[in-house]
């Protein structure tokens, strides 16, 4: 049986501890309040911009697809992931479940003899890969509130190129959707080549159709710059989400070590008065045995 002294240093042990999960709950609870409104704001943002670009494409009856970045290519041989995780653990299931679903993906595709480029972003992803034996064809990170969007211009502009090269016939991007800090959803999002939904997801009205336009540059030059912007917010987007269940799953995870100590703290409470009160039987029947012998 433990004594009263390891039993207390166990107690203190874990109430230090407790200081520090009720820390970084608290310190993921504001950053999550500030990433949730980002994503709130910038959600309909995405969705306007793919209205905006399939509506000029119908007004115009312009060819989208003539664009490379909207052209499938006739054979699908190399495929590019990017799985979306953290740089930091301590939140839960959030990176296991989005290396989990890449290294899914990736057995998929080499089953159907496709070649596949590992693009993780986040040192947990990319160590975990790594562990795992996998080849990276490159990694990002340090993805900061301040260089997000820079760092997802980077990357569209490289996927983007490598696509347009025939480098890759198809691009992935793996990330967590954020419901609720206690919810978050794997997504699997197919960003290259850009769906055909630009061409028909918005229909013009009979007066739109009607009214002469002048467009400055040129219908075509517009749609090449939206086109590429699209795949750009589609990328800062996806770091958005994942930034903001990142907070949400690291204090939830917090929040369940927090009440873990507690209740260890408890058991460990009540252990430790056992032991007391055990040890204050003892002294009694010692006492009391001690007595009887002096009395005979």
């Amino acid at each position: 049986m433990a004594s009263q002294r390891d039993i207390r240093r166990r107690i203190v042990s874990v109430q230090n501890t407790k200081k520090i999960t009720k820390a970084m709950e608290m310190v993921a609870a504001a950053r999550l309040r500030r990433a949730q409104q980002r994503i709130e704001a910038t959600r309909p943002y995405a969705d306007n911009m793919l209205e905006f670009i399939g509506g000029v494409a119908r007004y115009l009856s312009a060819d989208v697809s003539m664009n490379p970045l909207v052209r499938e290519h006739p054979e699908v041989k190399t495929v590019t992931i990017i799985p979306v995780t953290a740089d930091r653990g301590l939140c839960g299931a959030f990176n296991s479940n989005i290396v989990r679903h890449a290294t899914d993906l990736v057995k998929k595709y080499r089953t159907e003899g496709k070649e596949v480029h590992l693009v993780p972003v986040g040192r947990r992803g990319i160590s975990t890969l790594r562990f795992q034996g996998y080849k990276l064809y490159n990694t990002y990170v340090d993805i900061t509130d301040q260089s997000v969007f820079l760092d997802a211009q980077a990357l569209a502009h490289r996927v983007g190129t490598h696509y347009s090269d025939g480098e890759t016939d198809r691009v992935h991007i793996l990330y967590n959707r954020f419901k609720s800090a206690m919810e978050q959803h794997v997504v699997d999002q197919v960003i290259l080549p850009i769906q055909q939904e630009l061409a028909t997801r918005y229909t013009p009205s009979d007066a739109a159709k009607h009214m002469d336009f002048i467009f400055e540059p040129s219908e075509e030059a517009i749609l090449q710059d939206l086109i590429p912007s699209y795949l750009e917010i589609s990328i800062y987007r996806a770091f958005l989400e994942s930034m903001a269940s990142e907070h949400g799953a690291r204090m939830t995870a917090m929040r369940n070590a927090s009440d873990a100590a507690t209740e260890m703290i408890d058991d460990l409470t009540l252990a430790m008065n056992r032991v007391r009160q055990w040890s204050i039987t003892q002294e009694i029947l010692e006492v009391v045995a001690g007595a009887d012998a002096l009395a005979g």
